[in-house]
Parts: C-alpha cells; sequence; structure tokens
C-alpha cells in the first residue's frame, strides 16, 4: 500500500512538472516594447510565449516582458495582427483609407509566427474603406478598416480560412472617427477598438451591446480572468514606442445606449 502510494505520489508530481513547463508565460501588468519604430502602433497580438507589435512599417516579437526576440521591416500600411496556428496575420492596406470604394488596396499578409519571415498574401478587395485590422475567431479570420464620414455604421468583413470572403457584417454603432481600428474576441463578446477614446462590445452575430469611454484604438487582446491587454503609443525624437497594460473589463459610460 505504501509503495503504491509512493508511486502515485511520484506521478503526480510528474504530471505536474510537466503541466507548468507547457504553461504560458504571464503577461506583465505592463509591458514596454524595446526598441522605438518607424510609425506608431496599429495593433497587438499575444501567444503563449510572445507578444507582436505592427508599428506600420516595422512588426515585432517580443517576450511577455517586451524583451525584442525579432523584428522585419514592412510596407506601409501593416495595421492590426492577430496570431494563430503558429501565424501572425496582419491588415493591410497599400491604398488610401477612409474613401468611397475604389481608393483602398487590401491584403493580408501572413507571417511566420517564429521569425517573422513573410509566407504568404491574400488580397481581401471586400473591404472597400481600407483594411485596418483583424481578428480571428471559430476558425475564421474578421477584418476591419476605415470609414468615410457620413457613415453611421461600421463594417466587420469575415473569410474563411483560405480568405474566401464569407459575408459582411454591419455593426450599427454612428459614426466613429476611422472606423475601427483594433479588433479581438474575448469573454464572449467582441470589442472593436476606435480613435478617439472609443471602445465598442458587440454579441458574437454584431449586435451592439455597448460603447465605452477608453482608448484601445491601438491594441486589444483579451486575456484570462475578464481582463483585456490594451495597446498604447507614443513619439518621441521622430520615431514611436509601444507598450501594452492589462487593464479589467471596462464599464459602460453613464447614459449609453447601445440600441441607438
Amino acid at each position: 500500500m505504501t509503495r503504491t502510494i509512493s508511486v502515485a505520489l511520484a506521478c503526480f508530481a510528474l504530471c505536474a512538472a510537466t503541466a507548468l513547463a507547457f504553461m504560458p508565460s504571464p503577461v506583465s501588468a505592463e509591458i514596454a516594447c524595446e526598441g522605438a519604430y518607424g510609425g506608431h502602433l496599429q495593433g497587438i497580438a499575444v501567444d503563449e510565449d510572445a507578444v507582436y507589435w505592427s508599428f506600420t512599417v516595422d512588426l515585432v516579437k517580443t517576450d511577455r516582458q517586451g524583451k525584442l526576440l525579432a523584428k522585419v521591416t514592412v510596407p506601409g500600411h501593416h495595421g492590426d495582427v492577430t496570431v494563430h496556428d503558429g501565424k501572425l496575420y496582419c491588415a493591410v492596406n497599400r491604398g488610401q483609407f477612409n474613401r468611397e470604394p475604389g481608393h483602398a488596396d487590401n491584403w493580408v499578409y501572413v507571417f511566420d509566427a517564429d521569425g517573422l519571415s513573410l509566407l504568404a498574401k491574400h488580397e481581401i478587395p471586400e473591404v472597400v474603406h481600407g483594411a485596418g485590422g483583424m481578428a480571428c475567431h471559430g476558425g475564421h479570420f474578421f477584418v476591419v478598416g476605415g470609414l468615410p464620414e457620413g457613415y453611421e455604421e461600421n463594417y466587420v468583413y469575415e473569410y474563411d480560412p483560405e480568405f474566401r470572403f464569407v459575408r459582411r457584417h454591419v455593426i450599427r454603432s454612428g459614426y466613429t472617427r476611422l472606423g475601427i481600428q483594433t479588433a479581438c474576441f474575448a469573454h464572449g463578446s467582441w470589442w472593436f477598438g476606435c480613435y478617439g477614446n472609443e471602445l465598442l462590445k458587440t454579441d458574437e452575430s454584431f449586435k451592439l451591446l455597448g460603447k465605452y469611454d477608453l482608448d484601445f484604438g491601438y491594441g486589444v487582446v483579451g486575456l484570462p480572468d475578464g481582463k483585456l491587454l490594451r495597446g498604447m503609443s507614443s513619439r518621441k525624437d521622430g520615431r514611436w514606442t509601444g507598450a501594452a497594460a492589462v487593464v479589467p473589463m471596462p464599464a459602460p459610460r453613464p447614459g449609453a445606449d447601445a440600441t441607438k
């Protein structure tokens, strides 16, 4: 009996040690991305071991404490990013933003998440106002982007894993400055970061649930325990830096009516 208990305890200890070895490294409460870059932060993504930063003309990979692991210069405009199955996906517009259809030149560029080498490019002409952000949910990719003045709704473009167009979703959000910059699905809801201190929350079918006076226009990522990771960017001596902070689930702004 004693020998059986000892063997069981030894197996438990081995399993626990193995599980700990494969647990993702923790995200620091605030991460400062090492280095300065040629454009402001457009978006962030996180996997088990790393944080990915898009600085418009530079893609950067750091560990979860901000130490530089890899970087690559890219053509503008590289926007928000998402990481999935060992690949980093970036919304790219080689044309103009926030114009009527016919002025954008939209792509999704795919990079190896390990060393940031370019693997593929997928054209996505359906995003007519300029592709600026993206997220992955349920095996599909969702792209957001610019918006001309005068529009009272935002658009989310859904693609299958091979980037075949599925459908366009409508968010009845009212006008948001330059459309939507960043996106993620977390804690059962969609979150969309806009310039001008506006964060949108929708359900899975893109029905607006709330608006928040918060600036997630430089990056939004879902974290465990109901938290979000918020991207931040600042300029000094002509170069841009990036940071990210863990924040609790936001509270709706007073008097906000998601039905309007």
